[in-house]
């Protein structure tokens, strides 16, 4: 069986979890927070992306702690106490009649969206590692690109159903919650707390020429969060199915090409062509998706998107596996998507006060630049400097 295979059997029950968290974050974040604030609350813009960083500001800020929770204490305790935080913030939206409840909402739902990611990176072995990734990447990717669609659709005929049904989701999260085994994580190190920050820091430095691409990517992505339901309906013309249509495309072409493309960077081993074809994409689809093209276009464009993605986010993922301590993954992958989260916490406000000041295309042009711009750097970029960086940091944290 596959989660024999792949995964240790408790990642079943851990990527259903995954799902449903993502499922609500995505519907949360791209579609109903923005349509909700602006059509509903009558918010701005800018006050949306305040809100949407508050998120991420509070998820990116937990995530090194949780990783060291991990290290500690059990799963089920950090996992369940997250989600129980995260139904809180969901359900205190529906007193958001003031922006700084709104935020407040926001930011408290940012606080169960990390456990549930983190434990299941510390699940990936080393020797399957850009596969499991493509697995979980794909439930990744299923639950946070149907969350929109979804919603979108319903948006079209009822706010209030729609947001029962995050509730609903959000509750089903963490009642699974308390079927994770009650056992401390594996990856469990008995050095103290300074020695471990003194090895991950170390880790940072040897790793440094990959920091750009770290924080540019998420901020690039981030940028578009507040705008993209407002683009795709000014811009683009779209209506709520047609924008559910245009985020399936890109969805379905990521899913299909998650798996097959992991299976074919562990085959081949550099990482180098992925990043960088990843990356090119990625910059090349969105600037053709700011001329505003007609909706046959912008689907396929949606599905060079997906692929370029399904390129990028394994071979990235396992590229930066290799330098996460064998024995501290909590806390090392903590800290390392606490360094990716800082372009997800920034770049909500820097695309709605874009978004305010210049109009909806500029964004999404200044994030296609940031993607093409890395693609470019990596194309250069001596990557063998990665390998012989992460085998001494290897030898030195072991």
């Amino acid at each position: 069986m596959i989660r024999n295979r792949w995964f240790a059997q408790e990642i079943v029950l851990l990527s259903i979890i995954l799902f449903f968290v993502e499922f609500v974050r995505g519907a949360m974040l791209i579609s109903f927070l923005p349509i909700f604030g602006e059509k509903t609350l009558g918010l701005t813009l800018d006050i949306i992306g305040v809100a949407i960083t508050a998120h991420y500001l509070i998820d990116t800020a937990l995530k090194m702690a949780i990783g060291y929770l991990l290290d500690r204490f059990s799963i089920r305790f950090v996992v369940h106490t997250g989600l129980l935080a995260s139904l809180a913030g969901v359900l205190l939206f529906q007193f958001s009649f003031m922006p700084w409840i709104f935020i407040v909402a926001a930011a408290l739902y940012g606080v169960g969206t990390s456990p549930i990611w983190i434990v299941c990176l510390t699940k990936v072995t080393e020797d399957r590692r850009a596969t499991q990734m493509g697995f979980l990447y794909t439930i990744w990717f299923v639950g946070l690109g149907s969350g929109p669609i979804v919603t979108n659709i319903l948006l079209d005929y009822s706010t209030q159903i729609t947001y029962y049904l995050l509730i609903a989701l959000s509750f089903v999260c963490w009642g699974l919650a308390l079927f994770i085994s009650n056992r401390q994580s594996s990856a469990v190190t008995s050095l103290p707390v300074r020695e471990q920050f003194s090895v991950l820091f170390e880790r940072l430095r040897h790793m440094r020429l990959l920091l750009p691409g770290m924080v540019l990517q998420t901020m690039g992505a981030g940028m578009l969060v507040p705008i993209l339901p407002s683009f795709a309906e000014d811009r683009l013309g779209l209506n709520g199915a047609q924008y559910s249509m245009l985020l399936l495309a890109g969805g379905v072409f990521t899913v299909l090409g998650l798996i097959p493309l992991g299976r074919l960077s562990d085959k081949l081993g550099g990482k180098k062509w992925f990043l960088v074809i990843g990356f090119g994409g990625i910059g090349s689809g969105l600037y053709a998706l700011g001329m505003a093209p007609p909706l046959w276009q912008s689907v396929l464009l949606a599905g060079v998107l997906g692929l370029s993605y399904a390129a990028l986010l394994p071979a990235w993922n396992a590229l930066l596996a290799n330098y996460v301590p064998p024995m501290q993954q909590g806390l090392g992958w903590g800290i390392f998507s606490t360094v990716e989260g800082i372009g997800g916490m920034i770049g909500p406000v820097v695309g709605g006060t874009l978004a305010s000041w210049y109009g909806q295309p500029s964004v999404i042009w200044c994030s296609a630049a940031f993607y093409i711009l890395i693609g470019l750097f990596y194309i250069w970029f001596p990557f063998r400097a990665f390998t012989d960086n992460a085998s001494g940091a290897n030898k030195q944290g072991d």
